[in-house]
């Protein structure tokens, strides 16, 4: 396949890179296409900007992980606009490139997050359950419209609403990491809030399951099939690293630190990959301790 993808320098990015550049012909669309040769290879296309094409008929496939990361600061006004319009900016120029075509790309892999459903307390959360209006569904709920819109008589679209990714080399886990190797882990708040979570093998899997099962449209919970609460994250990350599982981080601090933002740590979703299992996709990592195991204790060759 010739595949455009964008956010290819990001950690998703970089971990799907590893297995599509044997099999397919990939560009990355990248404002920086400089980071995408130090990152991904002088091998790799890098396209600075769309305007750069008429339309996307060129390619087979198109994925979309970009994105501001939603939790690497706090939520000022300012940067709820920066999470919001790197979303949908960039999904809404894909989408009319991808309309002015004539022989469109076979199908849109757009990213969303397990944040569309909004608090949800310990109620199991399938693709149907009706989510509650929050920061985090407003920013997700369009961002999923604006894909939608490519879906037509050639192009299917997916839709995948990642749940926290974990892997050694990026995402939440590498920010917890410090503190539970000093032994200061544990969980936020009451640690009663559930964790919703998938390793990020299983997300590039998912990805290519989705790309080869024409079947597949509409939108996917990319979340491992066993959700824990946040207490039992912590006390299985420690018990993994061999570190004592005692220090608790309280709600208030959270707030205090945070703000707003908090609320995405205090709060959660029991979500459940209902779809993608009626699909035929089967989790490589479908336990919290087998996941660990693997991202911390295996020798890091990738």
């Amino acid at each position: 396949m010739n595949i455009l993808l964008t956010g290819g320098t990001g950690f998703i990015g970089q971990r799907l890179m590893g297995h599509l550049r044997s099999h397919h012909q990939i560009t990355v669309l990248s404002r920086t296409p400089n980071k995408v040769y130090q990152r991904l290879g002088h091998d790799i296309k890098a396209l600075s900007s769309l305007d750069q094409l008429d339309n996307l008929d060129q390619f087979d496939a198109v994925i979309n992980l970009a994105g501001e990361p939603i939790a690497d600061k706090r939520w000022t006004q300012a940067q709820k606009e920066r999470i919001c319009q790197s979303r949908w900016n960039i999904t809404q120029q894909l989408v009319d490139k991808l309309k002015a075509g004539v022989n469109p790309p076979r199908v849109l892999i757009s990213g969303s997050a397990v944040g569309f459903y909004g608090r949800q307390g310990d109620a199991l959360v399938d693709e149907d359950s009706n989510p509650n209006a929050e920061f985090s569904h407003h920013v997700c709920a369009q961002w999923e419209r604006l894909a939608q819109a490519a879906e037509s008589e050639h192009t299917r679209v997916c839709r995948i609403r990642l749940a926290v990714v974990l892997g050694a080399e990026g995402g939440a886990l590498k920010k917890m990491l410090p503190g539970y190797r000093l032994g200061l882990g544990g969980p936020i708040g009451t640690g009663k809030q559930y964790m919703s979570w998938i390793h990020i093998e299983d997300v590039v899997n998912l990805i290519l399951f989705l790309l080869e099962h024409e079947e597949c449209s509409g939108p996917f919970n990319a979340a491992a099939p066993e959700p824990v609460t946040n207490e039992q994250f912590s006390r299985t990350l420690a018990r993994v690293l061999g570190k004592p599982h005692f220090a608790r981080v309280p709600a208030w601090a959270m707030k205090l630190l945070l703000g707003e933002m908090a609320s995405l740590l205090l709060t959660g979703q029991r979500v459940m990959p209902v779809r993608l299992q009626q699909a035929g996709f089967h989790f490589r990592y479908p336990t919290l301790d087998k996941a660990l195991k693997e991202t911390l204790c295996a020798p890091q060759s990738r």
